[in-house]
């Protein structure tokens, strides 16, 4: 700083308080005082002091004046003048100021002393408001006090008046009561029943008051009053129109009774409905919370319902017993009259009450109870398995499901008919036993049962003739106009779409072949399936399927006797045949019932208590041994007979038998075709295991291959007869001959391979003259074309000599279907 030049120190001064960038800005305050202390120091005097300088100097000139002086005292007194006087000039400014305080000190005295008279005055007027306050509000508070009081007073007296209120109104509820004008079908009557009401629900709630308990007695004999007013007015209401039937019902003779019973009945009590309508809707009002008002309903409807039931019982009962004597005409013509009743009294009671009571269901199970008690005895002796089979479908479908289901009216005929249902499936389903039992397992068939393959011959000789009967007419019909054939094209239009659509249970397609006929079917698989269909819809599904399940087997059973007696008199061809046949239409026909044909059957096992007896044998000295090794209890432990469970599966089993038939027809049929064949292969094998170096002849190779070609040409179109007459299904017949086939080619083959690896010659083989199974494959087919050519009779039946038309075997082939061609 010190090497700055003033200039430049003047420059920065200058720039403290420039107004772009001031170096060191000064507030306002700070300003005055700088200019202040300038004016000081410039000697320059503030205007008020300058005015009192220059009135002091004026007086110090006058007193500065020197006098003529004389001496030294008198100059000392100048002196001393002048010395007061400046001193004086220079306390001037204090002295004014000084006095200019004490004026305002005497202005603040005078000012204190008026705010102190001020606050003197102001306390005594607040002590003053104090007392007169202090009293107003000693004033307020009693009158709020004698306010309340007159307040608490006033309650007290109505609360007094309020209570004496239910104490005074005993004489006055009685007077109106004992009334001779007072009605019991009155709104005056039920009001004062309300307040009777009110006044024992008053005194049952204030039992600490004096005398309520004998005030509640007297309210109590009141009520009990007006009840037996109301039961009174009740019981004569119900006599009169219960004398007015049973008046008309002696004018009237038993058919117009029964005939018109129920109009009777029900328009006498509906015209007095009206008179008990009100009556009873109070009573159902009270009766909630009330419970002798309850009782009295109770009462109430049993007195109706014992009204009702003097003369509705008895036309009822008489109604059953004039029913017909065709057990389901009559089932139908009781449920129908039993469900028009109940309709009719559910009504008219719901025109006096409106909610049912445990009377209404005892006195419409008393109504039904008839119809069990009728018919009952009629069931149990019934041996009709479709008149049971009908029962139950009237009584499950058309009355429980149709009728009782859907109204609640109808619950006690429910209840009569499910009781009747069960008798009637229980009688169903013993019968259905004693049924299957002797017409299915014990059935002896006639000769014309087991007339097999000569019945399938005759009906499809009868087919072929009505057929040819159709064309003929058909060419016939050729010839008439274009609107009769239009006509024709929409017939056959219907006939195709009612071919189209899924046959029934037990019922044949349109164009089925004799052996798919129902009456052509076995009777005991025919009786079998009509059982089960009756069943089906009557029974439940628990009980239906135990009871299908022994169908099922009993006719399995019976149709594997026949099979076993149509063997003995024709050939094992037409048994199997027979049997593969009626097992695929009892597979078939059971299909649409969609139940489970499986019952649990429990058993128990005792091969356990054979072994616990025979270890008792071997131990006779431990038998009354003290320890562990009691002979006689280890017998009690291990000798329990085991509870074992099996599933018994009808579908099973019938699919089980087939298989079984099938498996024994492919190896009979194969036997036929192929049996010196097969002989030829077990001796080779019994020769290889006890003589291999021994040789076989090659011409006696060549006999066993050539019988085999003659009976596979003598006898395949037979087979394939058989198989189209008795199965009449190219696809089951394809599926059935295919495995045949492949056994035939089989010992062919088998040959072959022998005559290869047994060490023959060409020359050997020249004379064996064994096919290959290429050539076995085209035999077989020639042979089968031959059925195709010319009649085939089946197999095992001889061809009489008549002179009787041949039947036509393109068009028997064509109704039945022949089996195609094996490749």
């Amino acid at each position: 700083m010190d090497n700055m030049s003033l200039k430049e120190i003047q420059t920065k001064l200058l720039q403290w308080e420039t107004s772009d960038n001031p170096l060191a800005s000064l507030t306002s305050n700070q300003r005055e005082a700088i200019l202040d202390l300038e004016s000081l120091l410039l000697g320059i005097t503030p205007e008020y002091e300058q005015q009192e300088k220059t009135e002091i100097c004026s007086e110090q000139e006058e007193g500065t004046t020197m006098p003529e002086i004389e001496n030294t005292f008198e100059f000392l007194d100048w002196y001393e003048q002048l010395n007061e006087t400046s001193v004086k000039a220079d306390d001037a400014p204090y002295e004014a100021y000084y006095k200019q305080l004490e004026d305002r000190r005497n202005e603040c005295v005078s000012l204190t002393d008026q705010i102190k008279a001020t606050m003197t005055d102001l306390n005594k007027l607040s002590e003053e408001y104090n007392l007169v306050s202090n009293k107003t509000n000693a004033l307020h508070t009693m009158s709020e006090q004698l306010l309340a009081d007159q307040t608490k007073l006033s309650d007290i007296g109505d609360n007094i008046k309020q209570k004496l209120h239910y104490f005074t109104q005993v004489e006055h509820l009685s007077q109106r009561l004992n009334s001779p004008t007072m009605s019991v079908n009155s709104e005056a009557f039920f009001k004062v029943l309300a307040k009777i009401d009110e006044c024992l629900d008053y005194m049952r709630s204030h039992s600490n008051f004096k005398e309520s308990h004998t005030f509640l007695v007297k309210y109590r004999h009141l009520q009990n009053r007006g009840i037996s007013l109301i039961r009174s007015y009740i019981i004569l209401v119900l006599n009169q129109a219960t004398e007015q039937v049973l008046i008309t019902e002696e004018d009237s003779n038993d058919q117009e009774t029964m005939d018109t019973a129920y109009a009777v009945y029900f328009g006498k009590f509906q015209a007095v409905a009206p008179k008990l309508r009100m009556v009873i809707d109070e009573i159902e009002k009270r009766a909630e919370n009330n419970e002798e008002y309850a009782t009295l309903l109770g009462e109430a409807q049993r007195e109706y319902l014992s009204r009702r039931g003097e003369g509705a019982g008895r036309a009822a009962g008489a109604a059953l017993r004039a029913a017909g004597r065709e057990h389901c005409a009559a089932l139908r013509a009781a449920c129908s009259l039993l469900a028009l009743a109940c309709r009719d009294e559910w009504a008219l009671y719901s025109n006096l009450f409106s909610q049912p009571s445990p009377a209404l269901h005892e006195y419409l199970q008393s109504l039904c109870t008839g119809l069990y008690e009728q018919l009952r005895p009629q069931i149990i002796h019934i041996n009709h398995l479709e008149t049971l089979a009908e029962l139950c479908v009237i009584l499950r479908i058309e009355v429980i499901e149709e009728q009782v289901n859907n109204d609640p009216a109808l619950g006690a005929l429910g209840l009569a008919a499910r009781a009747l249902l069960q008798d009637a499936q229980e009688r169903l389903v013993f019968r259905a036993h004693v049924h299957l039992r002797r017409d299915v397992l014990l059935y002896r068939a006639a000769p014309g049962d087991l007339a097999y393959p000569d019945k399938l011959q005759m009906m499809e000789e009868i087919a072929l003739s009505i057929q040819e009967q159709s064309l003929k007419r058909s060419d016939s019909r050729n010839s008439m106009v274009s609107d009769v054939s239009a006509t024709s094209q929409e017939v056959a239009n219907i006939n195709s779409e009612a071919q189209r659509r899924p046959s029934a249970p037990l019922a044949a397609p349109p164009n089925a072949s004799p052996a798919d006929l129902h009456g052509m079917w076995y009777p005991a698989v025919r009786r079998t399936l009509a059982a089960l269909s009756r069943l089906y819809r009557c029974l439940e599904k628990r009980v239906f399927q135990g009871l299908a399940q022994e169908a099922i087997s009993l006719c399995v059973q019976s149709v594997d006797n026949a099979a076993k007696q149509i063997s003995a008199t024709k050939t094992n061809i037409d048994g199997e045949l027979f049997q593969i046949k009626h097992l695929l239409i009892l597979r078939e026909q059971i299909a649409p019932f969609q139940v489970d044909f499986v019952i649990k059957e429990t058993t128990l096992d005792f091969s356990n208590m054979k072994n616990a007896a025979y270890g008792l044998m071997q131990k006779p000295r431990q038998i009354f041994s003290l320890n562990s090794n009691n002979a006689l209890l280890e017998f009690l432990l291990e000798g329990t007979p085991m509870v074992r469970e099996h599933l018994l599966d009808s579908r099973k089993e019938v699919d089980r038998q087939l298989k079984n038939c099938c498996e024994m027809f492919i190896k009979h049929a194969t036997e036929i075709l192929a049996g010196p064949l097969a002989v030829f292969i077990e001796k080779v094998q019994a020769q290889s295991s006890d003589n291999p170096k021994e040789k076989i002849l090659p011409e006696e190779i060549a006999v066993a291959v050539k019988e085999a070609q003659k009976l596979i040409k003598a006898h395949l179109a037979p087979l394939q007869r058989s198989m189209q007459l008795y199965l009449a299904n190219k696809e089951t017949e394809f599926i059935l001959f295919r495995p045949i086939r492949n056994n035939v080619v089989g010992y062919f083959i088998q040959v072959e391979q022998f005559l290869n690896n047994s060490g023959y010659t060409y020359e050997d083989n020249l004379i064996v003259a064994c096919p290959t199974p290429e050539q076995v494959s085209v035999f077989i087919s020639s042979a089968s074309l031959i059925s195709h050519n010319e009649p085939v009779l089946p197999y095992g039946k001889k061809r009489k000599t008549s002179t009787a038309r041949k039947p036509n075997v393109a068009k028997i082939e064509e109704n039945v279907g022949a089996s195609n061609p094996v490749p």
